[in-house]
């Protein structure tokens, strides 16, 4: 992996936001004057950043600054939102065809085409969603543009990953899903946004342990495990600068998070690598950067 003169994406420093851009970048958008309550267009936020990596409008100047700071330092960045975005993809089909008719996306994100429902919709039309995010301006798209199959149905909470019983009984969430029936928890590009050694596994936990037998947990995270000493000390200083909001984990670290669960074939590996599309090009891991896993709960 190359860091600053090369292509590396280490930095994956975006949310588990479900967006696909068509093209690279569009017309600046300042959005300041219309900014929902509770949102500071002044300050960066990863899901917005995400967006507009990937080429969408919904984004502030504070968010266009960060990344074009960090793109010039990771290249490859957008090339691991998108192998992201097509694990969430092919794991949601692949839930959706093992019979889970429910799912909890958490780190929901901008919303466009392909999100988790429309993928889990089109093999199981009457399909529960109930999304996560703690973005203002993420409900407001998601009240907008997360519509349900007439037979299926879609919730949006704003609510935030580091307060898991919050989220568990938010009446949204009860009066969507069955927690008595098996459940898809889907934590895409989100549980890196939990800093700390180990302080991302006591939220799965929690998380898991309100869900039945037969449920899934689907998860991608940012790694550094890929690159050189020398670009993870680079990243590291960048954390501790205040310059990354993103917490790598290596692979052990993710692995555990899983503990417990019966891995799906073929078990934890980069994002690109996890039952790819036929015919499809396997990119260099150290320009992904990012493990992932299915596990299912005996």
């Amino acid at each position: 992996m190359r860091a600053v003169c090369g292509c590396s994406s280490i930095a994956l420093l975006w949310t588990s936001v479900t967006t696909l851009g068509r093209r690279r970048y569009c017309s600046a958008v300042d959005h300041s004057s219309a900014a929902p309550a509770g949102l500071d267009p002044n300050v960066p936020h990863p899901a917005r950043r995400y967006n507009y990596w990937l080429g969408g409008k919904d984004h502030f100047a504070a968010d266009r600054a960060s990344g074009d700071a960090l793109e010039k330092l990771f290249p490859k960045v957008r090339d691991g939102a998108l192998a992201n975005r097509a694990q969430l993809q092919r794991a949601t089909r692949f839930l959706a065809e093992a019979g889970i008719r429910q799912f909890l996306d958490i780190g929901t994100g901008l919303p466009t085409a392909d999100n988790t429902h429309e993928v889990a919709q089109r093999i199981i039309p009457d399909a529960r969603i109930v999304y996560v995010d703690n973005d203002p301006l993420v409900m407001v798209h998601a009240r907008a543009l997360l519509n349900s199959s007439p037979e299926g149905r879609t919730a949006y909470i704003e609510a935030d990953l580091n307060t898991p019983r919050a989220i568990l009984q938010n009446p949204a969430l009860r009066e969507t899903l069955d927690l008595g029936q098996p459940v898809g928890l889907m934590l895409i590009a989100v549980l890196h946004f939990i800093h700390g050694d180990g302080a991302a596994r006591p939220i799965v936990r929690e998380l898991l342990d309100a869900l039945p037998a037969g449920s899934y947990l689907v998860a991608t995270h940012a790694t550094s495990d890929f690159g050189t000493p020398e670009q993870q000390v680079l990243y590291r200083q960048l954390v501790e600068q205040g310059k990354s909001d993103v917490w790598t984990r290596p692979k052990e670290e993710f692995t555990a998070l899983f503990d417990g669960l019966e891995l799906v074939e073929p078990g934890v590996v980069p994002a690109s690598e996890w039952r790819p599309e036929p015919g499809a090009v396997i990119p260099e891991r150290s320009d992904i950067n990012i493990w992932t896993a299915v596990g299912r709960k005996p």
